[in-house]
Parts: C-alpha cells; sequence; structure tokens
C-alpha cells in the first residue's frame, strides 16, 4: 500500500496509505489519548477523547476512526483540541461516582490518569441528574458497578469479539444507557463464561474481580487451620508488574518470599499438579487414541473453556478430557494424599490458589471438586491483583526481598509445567510424555514449535512411534466456537485439541495486572509473558513431567499408575450440560 504525506503539529510525515489519524501519530511518536479505543476490537469513535484538528473539517474529528490522506494537515494539541478533551472529562465525571481514594482501580484508572494529566480541578463542574445503580455482584468471580461504567463498550466488545459470548451489552437508550445482560438478569443468570477479559479490558472500576483476600487473612489469623498456598504458572511471569517491573519478569523467588511473609504454613507450585494433570491427561489421550474413543479428546485445564463447552457445545461434552485442572488436582490431593502424609484433618487444611483466572473462582465452586466428602477442594482463589493488594497491604517491599523456594512435596515441578500458563503449551507438555512413552526413546528436541504462538488457532501433525497424530491448538472462545464448528461439520479432523479461554492463555487471563489500553494497543502482552514461560522452562532442571521426581514418587506412594482407580477418583471429574439462555 502506497505511503501518503501529512503534516502533524506543523510537521511532515510519511504514513502509510489507509492508516487512521491514530495509528499514523503514534507510528511517528506521537500519542493521541483515548478512552474507548481497543485496536482491531472497538473502533468506535465513541468517548471523544481522541478528537484532534484536521485543517478544512468544519468540526474536530475522532482520530480513532479517520483516515489520513495526502496532504492531511492535522493539530493533535491545539488549545481547541486540549479543551474539548477537559469538557468532556468533566462532562464524564459529572455523572461518574468519584470514589477513587477507594477505588480498586486508584492508580490504574485511565479516566484517572487523563484527569490527572488535563488538570482537572472542577470534578463537580457540570451539575445535574445523575445515575444510580445497583452493584451486580450476582457472579461467582466478579463485580459490576455501573455509577463508575463510561459505557465505553470495550467490555461488551471483548466478550463478542475475543470471546464470542456477547452476555453484556448496552441497555436502554439516552440518559439511560447502560451496560447490563439480556432483559436486564443479573450476570450470574447469564451464559458468562467467568473469564473476566472484560475485567482487564475495563479503564475504571466498573468491573472487578471478587475480592476474597479478607477470608484469606482470616484463615491466616486462625491458630486452628494449616493454611497452604499454590501459584499457577503465569503468576511467576506477571506479579512482577504490580510492582513496577517490566512485563516478562520471571518473579518466582520473590513471589514465594512474599508470600512466606504474609504467613502461609507451606508455599507450593501448581506446577507440580500441572505435571500430574500431564501424567494423567497424556495417558487418557494415549488410551483413547488407541482405541478411537470419542475424539478428538479436549484438554480440560481453562475453567472459562469449560463452562463455555458445557454452555455452547455440550455435545463435545464426552470429547473433554476427564481431569481436573492443575488447581482442582492441587486442592484434591492437597486434601488427600497431603493430609495422610501429614498427619493432618482435611478440615483443618486450608487451600488458597493464586491463579491469572477469574475463572477459577468459578471452579472452586463447583459441586464435583470435593475430593473429601463436604470438603470443597479449593477454599479460596486469589487473582494476582488481589494478591498483589495483600502484600502492599502488609508492608511488604516485594522487589526487595531475597528469593525464596517452594515447599516440599509439592514444590517441585518441570518445565512441562511452566509452559501450561501459554496458549499451546498443555498441548506440547503432553506431547513430550506421550511420545516417550509410546515409543520408549528419550526425546531429544523437547519444542514443539508448531504449536507455539499467539494465533488464535494452530494446527499440526506428528507421527510417534507410527501413529499418525493430528493436534489443534487455539484461545479466546471465540477462536473455539470457530474450531467446534468446523470439526461438528466435518470439515477438520483432529485427535488431540487444546483450548484456553482467554487470547493467548493464561498468561492473558482476566486476573493478571491490569494494562492500560495505550500500552496493550502496541504491545502484545500475551507474547511477552509468554516467551518469559518458555526461557523459564530452558531454565530448569527437569521439562519433562514424567520425570518429575516427586510426580514419580506420588504414584509410587499413592496413585500406583496413571488412570488408576484411586486417581480416578480423586483426579478426575464430571461435566454438566448448562443453560444459555
Amino acid at each position: 500500500m502506497a505511503d501518503v504525506n501529512i503534516k502533524i503539529n506543523g510537521r511532515d510525515y510519511t504514513v502509510p496509505a489507509g492508516s487512521t489519524i491514530l495509528t499514523a501519530a503514534r507510528s511517528v511518536g506521537i500519542e493521541i489519548p483515548t478512552l474507548c479505543y481497543l485496536k482491531d476490537i472497538n473502533e468506535i469513535g465513541a468517548c471523544r477523547i481522541c478528537v484532534v484538528e484536521v485543517k478544512g473539517a468544519r468540526s474536530l474529528v475522532a482520530a480513532c476512526v479517520y483516515p489520513v490522506n495526502e496532504g492531511m494537515e492535522i493539530l493533535t494539541n491545539s488549545p481547541a483540541v486540549v479543551e474539548s478533551r477537559k469538557t468532556t472529562l468533566k462532562l464524564i465525571l459529572s455523572d461518574h461516582k468519584k470514589e477513587c481514594l477507594s477505588c480498586v482501580r486508584s492508580g490504574s484508572c485511565e479516566l484517572q490518569k487523563l484527569c490527572h494529566d488535563y488538570g482537572i480541578e472542577n470534578e463537580n463542574a457540570f451539575k445535574g441528574e445523575t445515575s444510580s445503580y445497583e452493584i451486580d455482584a450476582s457472579a461467582s468471580h466478579m463485580y459490576r458497578d455501573n455509577e463508575k461504567c463510561i459505557l465505553c463498550r470495550r467490555c461488551s466488545a471483548v466478550c463478542n469479539v475475543n470471546q464470542g459470548v456477547g452476555v453484556i451489552g448496552a441497555n436502554a437508550r439516552g440518559f439511560d444507557t447502560h451496560i447490563g445482560c439480556v432483559m436486564e438478569k443479573p450476570l450470574a443468570d447469564a451464559a458468562c463464561i467467568s473469564c473476566g477479559q472484560c475485567i482487564v479490558a475495563c479503564p475504571t472500576g466498573a468491573l472487578s474481580e471478587r475480592d476474597d483476600t479478607d477470608k484469606v487473612v482470616a484463615a491466616l489469623n486462625d491458630p486452628s487451620k494449616h493454611v497452604i498456598v499454590q501459584t499457577a504458572p503465569s503468576v511467576r511471569v506477571g506479579l512482577g508488574e504490580e510492582f513496577g517491573m517490566p512485563m516478562g519478569s520471571i518473579v518466582t523467588g520473590k513471589l514465594v518470599a512474599s508470600l512466606r511473609a504474609l504467613g502461609f504454613d507451606k508455599v507450593f507450585d501448581t506446577n507440580f499438579t500441572a505435571d500430574l494433570t500431564i501424567m494423567e491427561e497424556a495417558n487418557e489421550f494415549i488410551q483413547r487414541y488407541v482405541n478411537k474413543d470419542n475424539l478428538p479428546q479436549i484438554t480440560s485445564c481453562s475453567p472459562g473453556w469449560i463452562k463455555f463447552c458445557e454452555t455452547y457445545f455440550p455435545e463435545f461434552i464426552p470429547n473433554l478430557s476427564s481431569c481436573k485442572s492443575p488447581q482442582g488436582m492441587f486442592g484434591a490431593v492437597a486434601k488427600t494424599y497431603y493430609a495422610e502424609k501429614m498427619g493432618i484433618d482435611p478440615k483443618d487444611i486450608f487451600v488458597v490458589s493464586v491463579m491469572p483466572c477469574t475463572a477459577k473462582k468459578f471452579e472452586a465452586e463447583r459441586l464435583d471438586h470435593t475430593a473429601v466428602k463436604g470438603l470443597p477442594d479449593i477454599d479460596v482463589v486469589l487473582t494476582v491483583r488481589e494478591l498483589a493488594r495483600m502484600i502492599k497491604k502488609a508492608g511488604i517491599l516485594f522487589n526487595e526481598l531475597p528469593d525464596d523456594t517452594y515447599d516440599a512435596p509439592f514444590g517441585l515441578g518441570s518445565g512441562a509445567g511452566t509452559i501450561f500458563g501459554a496458549t499451546g503449551g498443555v498441548m506440547e507438555a503432553a506431547l513430550r510424555t506421550a511420545y516417550e512413552t509410546l515409543t520408549g526413546e528419550t526425546l531429544e528436541k523437547l519444542e514443539f514449535t508448531d504449536v507455539r504462538g499467539t494465533e488464535g488457532i494452530k494446527e499440526a501433525t506428528y507421527t510417534i512411534a507410527g501413529n499418525v497424530i493430528r493436534v489443534a491448538v487455539c484461545s479466546g472462545t471465540a477462536n473455539a466456537k470457530k474450531l467446534l464448528t468446523m470439526i461438528k461439520n466435518g470439515e477438520k479432523e483432529y485427535d488431540f485439541v487444546e483450548v484456553m479461554a482467554c487470547p493467548g492463555g493464561c498468561v492473558n487471563g482476566g486476573g493478571q495486572p491490569i494494562v492500560p489500553a495505550r500500552i496493550r494497543n502496541y504491545t502484545d502482552v500475551r507474547k511477552v509473558r509468554g516467551e518469559a514461560l518458555y526461557k523459564d522452562d530452558q531454565s530448569l532442571p527437569v521439562r519433562k513431567s514424567h520425570e518429575n521426581p516427586d510426580i514419580k514418587a506420588i504414584y509410587d506412594e499413592y496413585f500406583g499408575e496413571p488412570l488408576s482407580h484411586k486417581a480416578h477418583e480423586i483426579l478426575h471429574t464430571a461435566y454438566t450440560v448448562r443453560n444459555k439462555y
């Protein structure tokens, strides 16, 4: 595509034809502020924060949707532009719940930053009627406070475009417009999959995870409770951002140290039960493949994906691996094997998970996640953001902590467990084990690069011990919808399929640190965090799940072998058809 010559703020530039003013300006180092804009997802020019002057235009134009053309002259920061943006911010504030001091998003709120940048001194410049809504806290994983909503529609765009769910959108008209579910249903009664992608897309505090930190603090202060914590693979490459570290920083040692400083009795690694999941799931796949039974086998590690499948594609429930997720397996072995090994009554063990995922809160409440009758496998799930708030509130200087290591017996995880957090990671981990199990040979090259990367749908074919195995990997449930529809219609045939609910996998989960749109629009968060996990994998002494000595020990001491009767009782689960209306 040919380039065009334009002027921005009196200077000459050559930019790609077809660019919007917003992207053209960004390409030459000029940032135009936005509120509603999310690249490729929500480009609607609704918030009017990105307005600029264009010579010859009769009014200010929205830079995010206005294309450049040859000879165009643009002013991005003229007095008229600045005054317009300030007026827009004041109008937004006129119908906004101003609880900045106590708001969960204080410091990461995009509206707050713009008001600071533009020196909005009178937040009550426009007085009049204000909206009033009850907070919807009906869902197990999040709440919505429409009095903090600015109607940017980023949440509904992500829900529809990335996730293919579309359970929220703009209801009513005019001043009464608000975000809600169809027929004003509470979120708990809608076909929400609990992925939390709407939360990380929201620029303000209108959406946030359900905060369960008080439950954890209460347990830590209860002398009758043995409180243990597990941390998911993606937490180690996300948490550092909450403390000013570069995106993708690997902070495993400081993560463990901070949890110990908070008072947990034991700090464990979910990588261990990711390895346990692979032992069960890879052997389950081999069994299904040999028997040609319910293929393709589809992974079951992502609870948002499981809820999506149960709701929108229940005909594929028989194809789901019956394995619990690594989180679920951890809680199950903690209250069975660990309880017996340590001589602790399971009812006195309080299991906390730190996850990059809001759907894990929903998963913890599933009725079939009770390895010990009457007790949930997991007691509380915290997002990465919740853990960061606990650390800050406790006065722990995260960046200054000396590195610490996980406790035994669930402290050793392989590199295969680490890469669970990136799309394609579960598939790659399973293939490492399946290859050596089927061939009896050592796999020299562990990297299955065909299933790596952030593309929405990836395919590959491998020949293992004379068996042709066709695999597919997808992330984002909108892509899952496309893939399952092709399988359903006979357009595609696979033997093994990995699905992650969140685009890019857990590294981009709904419970990860908030990344403002001005960064997210131009930085591939999924790639940066995912590459950190692959780097971590390469640095670990054990990189295959079946070679983890602690995994071997738990089978020798307790389960016997993968897919044993005891393993099925404790590590496997069942699914249910859910109503999507």
